[in-house]
């Protein structure tokens, strides 16, 4: 399958490419960066893609810095909702499978306390979220063959673009530099690796899954001060990790105190993903970090 990767240094980016070459590279991919295409340009994106030819569209691609994006509103609605919308039409043109990328931050503001399910009502807290879900709705209504991958705290060899690491690579320096974590108890999510995300979106494909909405991401829950503890557990640090409130963690956007998202149907599919736990095994053992 001819396949443009839009997104392709970051960390889910990074991992469809390794991921995709393990496997043999069913997917003949051509990757479109930020010094090839401007992605707010767009009469340039649409002279680029409309010249293009490919059966698969893959936007890892978004304005993620979630603080940030709280002072940045028109520029997150551009480039996670309307880009989306004409990435959207342009895969339709070609007839193509569009893959747009999305996150559990649509969530947030539910009564909900159990896993979330792909059809429950989202509820964005912040203007990431809001932007993101505007996104899901412009992607579906511009191309008929979308794929909407919903994934949460991503942790992968490459690092979160223009973030400086991701969560583990945190936690596992200021562990080792101060020995006393505080970390914040009251936030429970689904951290997932984007190796395994990448190798689930190249098993979809190549099943032909239904459009539609999917939540993608390892099994398991956790907070973030259980994840910090578990990073530093198997990381041998002798660190505390201090449970605290988000009270005591101010940021700019508010954070949900809740965003698990369920991947029953994604298992019914093509198996359960493995757990959590043992995913950030898997990437600790590759970046050098287990005890």
């Amino acid at each position: 399958m001819k396949t443009i990767l839009l997104g392709p240094g970051g960390q889910l980016g990074t991992d469809i490419r390794r991921v995709n070459e393990a496997a043999g590279s069913p997917l003949d991919i051509v990757s479109v960066d930020r010094d090839r295409l401007d992605l707010g340009d767009f009469d340039g994106v649409r002279e680029l893609l409309s010249a293009a030819e490919f059966d698969v569209l893959v936007n890892c691609a978004s304005y993620h810095k979630t603080d940030e994006v709280e002072s940045n509103a028109q520029h997150a609605f551009t480039i996670n909702a309307h880009l989306v919308a004409l990435l959207g039409e342009l895969a339709q043109a070609k007839s193509a499978r569009f893959v747009h990328v999305s996150t559990d931050y649509v969530f947030g503001g539910q009564d909900k306390r159990s896993p979330l399910l792909e059809d429950d009502a989202r509820a964005p807290i912040n203007i990431y979220g809001a932007s993101k879900a505007m996104g899901e709705d412009l992607a579906r209504l511009a191309c008929e063959n979308t794929l909407v991958l919903r994934v949460a705290s991503l942790f992968g060899v490459a690092g979160a673009s223009g973030k400086g690491g991701n969560f583990v690579e945190t936690m596992i320096r200021f562990a080792r530099e101060r020995g006393h974590l505080r970390v914040v108890a009251d936030q429970q999510m689904s951290p997932t690796s984007t190796k395994d995300i990448a190798a689930a979106l190249l098993e979809m494909l190549r099943k032909d899954v239904p459009s539609g909405i999917w939540h993608v991401v390892n099994s398991g829950s956790v907070t973030w001060h259980g994840f910090a503890e578990e990073i530093v557990r198997k990381a041998g640090i002798a660190a505390t990790v201090e449970p605290i409130p988000s009270a005591e963690f101010p940021t700019p956007a508010r954070r949900p105190a809740y965003s698990v998202l369920s991947n029953d149907k994604l298992a019914s599919v093509i198996g359960a993903p493995r757990p959590w736990q043992e995913a950030l095994e898997d990437y600790m053992a590759e970046k050098g970090h287990l005890a």
